[in-house]
């Protein structure tokens, strides 16, 4: 089955907001084999939406539209699906109870009309009503072909998506695309390319692979497609044995499997470890990083967010003649912040990062880009020593994965 995704409204043309729907569609339809050909952004123009949705029919089986259903005057979708598909709006009884009762248990404030109005769909459409919002999804269906309209909030989209849309499609598509993504950190993608170069050019053509780099770490992706996945698994599987024992050093998991950040909670689960932070440079992102995946608590105590100075003196207890003699960016700072964080939270491990991420140098003597990481146990500390060059969001980012990097492969 063949589908494209149509993303609609004005904020993702002008840049105000990050189109995550695509991704996510893309990626929930790519899991039960369903191709998708194109993913097009448009505006909230009824002519646009009709003349998108006839040329996305025209190559594809199945089309997905998100966006364009809010109860204000600018959110066209219903109006231009009517049109389209001759057909018109009818109040659904249900959903407007549901609406009701969305306004009575939790917004607390009197429904208005514009807010009934969501109630009106198309006769025509199968309506899924929508758990987490007012805005219904619609399934229209001809000629064989299938056009599903979503909410553009990205969490109703993905409820909708994953609990109405995706087990029905699941039962019409024979056919399977089989991704299998290994994470790797530590070596940049053409210094990979070049210890595998051999394997790749074993690979049979019915098995693509990709290069995906991203600040610190390299995903490579093995994909293929077929009828019987058990056997697509097996072919996929058969490479990935030989390329382990080349990257054995950078390999830290499958993501698939999970992402990063869970794979940092089994380990410490696992071992019944515990984590503690104190963060300079990285402002937070790693504890945000880490909690937002559910059962975080288990492991991660907490953090300190040591950005100013006398934050690392006062709260952290960093001494400060060790500041003033070496500066806040420097080895023995960073050594002494994850000493005592994991002090004040008894941990069994105490992480730290301090270093310029720019555009001035602060308190810093080092060059921006500098970044000390330190790893404390109560047997054992580690502090590393990196530049990530002078891009501040760069230098953020690429800190938070080195960390995600060391604490793998230490607790390995």
């Amino acid at each position: 089955m063949l589908a494209e995704i149509i993303c609609i409204g004005d904020e993702i043309l002008i840049g105000q907001v990050i189109n995550t729907n695509a991704t996510l569609l893309s990626k929930e339809l790519s899991k039960i084999g369903i191709e998708v050909l194109q993913v097009t952004s448009i505006s909230d123009n009824i002519e646009k939406i009709k003349n998108s949705l006839k040329s996305a029919m025209e190559k594809s089986d199945l089309v997905v539209i998100t966006g364009g259903l809010g109860p204000t005057n600018d959110d066209k979708t219903k109006i231009a699906l009517c049109e389209f598909f001759n057909d018109k709006l009818i109040t659904n009884p249900d959903v407007l109870e549901h609406i009701i009762k969305i306004f009575k248990d939790y917004v607390k404030k009197p429904i208005n009309e514009l807010n009934k109005n969501q109630a009106l769909l198309p006769s025509k459409a199968k309506i899924l009503i929508n758990d987490y919002g007012t805005a219904s999804g619609m399934w229209f269906r001809k000629n064989k072909k299938n056009v599903i309209s979503l909410p553009g909030v990205p969490f109703e989209m993905k409820h909708l998506m994953e609990k109405k849309v995706i087990p029905k499609l699941k039962k019409h598509s024979k056919f399977h695309i089989v991704n299998k993504t290994l994470l790797t950190y530590g070596l940049g993608e053409s210094h990979i390319a070049k210890r595998i170069e051999s394997w790749e050019k074993e690979l049979p053509k019915n098995i693509n692979f990709a290069y995906l780099p991203n600040l610190g770490r390299v995903r490579l992706r093995l994909s293929s497609k077929g009828i019987n996945e058990k056997q697509i698994h097996a072919k996929i599987d058969k490479y990935i044995a030989k390329l382990l024992p080349l990257i054995k050093d950078i390999f830290v998991g499958y993501e698939e499997d999970a992402p990063v950040e869970k794979q940092i909670q089994n380990l410490f689960k696992k071992n019944n470890f515990t984590l503690a932070i104190a963060e300079s440079c990285t402002g937070g992102e790693i504890a945000s990083r880490l909690t937002k995946i559910p059962g975080s608590s288990d492991y991660f105590l907490g953090s300190i967010t040591a950005y100013n100075s006398s934050v690392k003196k006062e709260i952290l207890g960093v001494d400060e003649q060790l500041i003033k003699t070496h500066s806040v960016v420097s080895k023995e700072v960073s050594k002494e912040m994850a000493l005592k964080v994991r002090e004040k939270f008894s941990s069994t491990y105490g992480v730290s990062t301090t270093g310029t991420a720019g555009p001035s140098l602060g308190d810093s003597k080092e060059k921006i880009g500098t970044v000390y990481i330190t790893i404390s146990k109560e047997d054992k500390i580690i502090t590393e020593k990196f530049n990530f060059g002078n891009h501040r969001e760069r230098i953020i980012s690429k800190t938070v994965n080195k960390v995600f990097e060391m604490l793998i492969k230490i607790i390995h």
